[in-house]
């Protein structure tokens, strides 16, 4: 048998692991006492530190075997000094083993930094960041910056009588009257009386080229007016029964709601100017409004309904001269008077509902989803997107006839403006999104800086917009 499988009797294996005996004439306690290295024993006093032939590292004592092969015996006095050659001999051995450290593993210096050193570039950056200064909050006015007498104002939730013009005009509707305010010289001019069998005016909308105007009218018909020459160019008759609270404009197309329900797209351009009839609210229509892209129009009602119309139903479904709506909503509470399209999302719709109701909701016009709605606390009259950030403006009724600021999407409000003492009615937005013009029943317009200045504010294109009205040489 080999060597590795020898079995040993135990007589051998206990007289192998007894305890050695110390050598003679040696003074005690000059050496310290190192067990021997069996590998069993039955002894449970004696520890056994690894093989017999194959030693444990983890037993060994290295800073005691360093301290033995280097340092001097401490003999005594009548000792005898080492040889020089046993003195050489254990320098030799101590150097060759130990190679003069008194750790197996130890560093000389410590370990090089890397060359790019990516975590010290990121405590830089991270630095950098917190030394940015923190973004200013837009300072808001909490006063208007300018109030105008509006006497005579209908006070009528169901009416449109305020609009902003993209040539910077702004028309107002008093009683019978329209006025023009010049926002760039402050000059007011009137536009049109009309006599009591026409009157009052119950709406009113700039066209795109902000030089044409309609006019929605108590006795159920809609004139297109000059605001340069001041010249009526066209009445549209037989569109309504009763009187027309909301217009909107989409190109080429005028659309129109009345107190009969029925909304009517008229093409101006063309004699027979009734192209499309919608219907589907049972009540009057007191909200109109065609989103960014010309695609979709949003109608709201007195009956508490809220419609997604869409251009590509318009030619394709039809029944008896009805247009069949995209989206039926009948989450509000009250009238729908208040809408607003997202200008940073296009599928994005802003309602507001009315006494009853006096929410804020959000839809997805594309599903037809309701994405948040919040409980303002009072009736919710108008509403506006602010063109340079993700804001929202709520002109709102009894009790505190307030304008919200709204950071959307978490709809915290930002300010709360005061000023007006009845409800206010009517908003509208200069061209450059900064300021907002509301009218209340106290018979006042109010203009507020409410959403700051663009930080880049760009010329404003001339372009022509005459096609529309070439042919309007004389009144029809």
């Amino acid at each position: 048998m080999d060597a590795g499988s020898d079995s040993m009797s135990p007589e051998r294996i206990s007289r192998r692991c007894a305890p050695a005996s110390r050598p003679p004439l040696q003074e005690a306690g000059s050496r310290p006492y190192m067990p021997s290295l069996c590998s069993a024993s039955r002894n449970p006093a004696v520890k056994c530190y690894g093989d017999r032939f194959i030693p444990v590292r983890s037993a060994m004592d290295m800073d005691m075997a360093h301290y033995l092969l280097t340092e001097p015996r401490k003999d005594t006095k009548n000792a005898a000094m080492p040889s020089p050659a046993k003195e050489a001999y254990r320098k030799l051995l101590a150097e060759k083993l130990f190679n003069n450290r008194t750790r197996i593993l130890a560093f000389r210096n410590k370990p090089p930094e890397p060359e790019n050193n990516i975590l010290a570039e990121l405590r830089a950056d991270a630095a950098s960041i917190q030394a940015r200064p923190a973004k200013k909050r837009r300072y808001i006015p909490q006063s208007a910056e300018r109030t105008l007498d509006a006497p005579d104002l209908v006070d009528d939730y169901y009416l449109n009588l305020l609009d902003w013009g993209s040539s910077n005009v702004l028309s107002i509707a008093l009683g019978n009257t329209i006025y023009l305010w010049n926002a760039a010289n402050g000059s007011t001019s009137e536009l049109v009386t009309f006599d009591e069998d026409d009157g009052p005016v119950t709406s009113v909308s700039w066209a795109p080229d902000g030089r044409h105007i309609a006019v929605g009218l108590n006795s159920s018909t809609v004139q297109l007016w000059d605001s340069t020459s001041k010249r009526l160019l066209r009445t549209l008759q037989g569109v309504h029964e009763s009187r027309v609270g909301s217009l909107a404009w989409n190109g080429n197309i005028l659309t129109s709601g009345g107190m009969d329900g029925k909304i009517v797209n008229n093409d101006v351009r063309i004699r027979n100017h009734a192209v499309q009839t919608y219907r589907g609210h049972e009540q009057e229509v007191c909200g109109l409004k065609w989103s960014g892209s010309g695609q979709q129009l949003a109608s709201g009602g007195n009956d508490n309904l809220l419609h997604i119309w869409d251009v590509s139903m318009a030619s394709s479904v039809q029944s008896a001269g009805r247009t069949q709506w995209l989206h039926r909503l009948e989450d509000h509470l009250a009238a729908v008077k208040a809408l607003a399209w997202c200008p940073f999302q296009s599928n994005l719709l802003a309602s507001g509902g009315g006494g009853s109701d006096r929410c804020i909701k959000f839809w997805n016009t594309h599903t037809g989803a309701c994405l948040n709605s919040v409980d303002t606390g009072s009736q919710v009259c108008a509403l506006l997107w602010n063109k340079n950030d993700r804001e929202l403006l709520s002109s709102h009724g009894f009790t505190q006839n307030q304008l919200t600021l709204w950071k959307y999407p978490s709809m915290d409000k930002m300010a709360e403006l005061t000023g007006h003492t009845s409800r206010v009615l009517f908003m509208a937005q200069s061209p450059d999104g900064c300021t907002v013009a509301s009218a209340a029943g106290d018979e006042t317009l109010r203009f507020w800086n409410v959403f700051g200045t663009p930080d880049a504010p760009k010329a404003a294109v001339k372009t022509s917009h005459t096609g529309m009205f070439n042919s309007y040489n004389h009144i029809r």
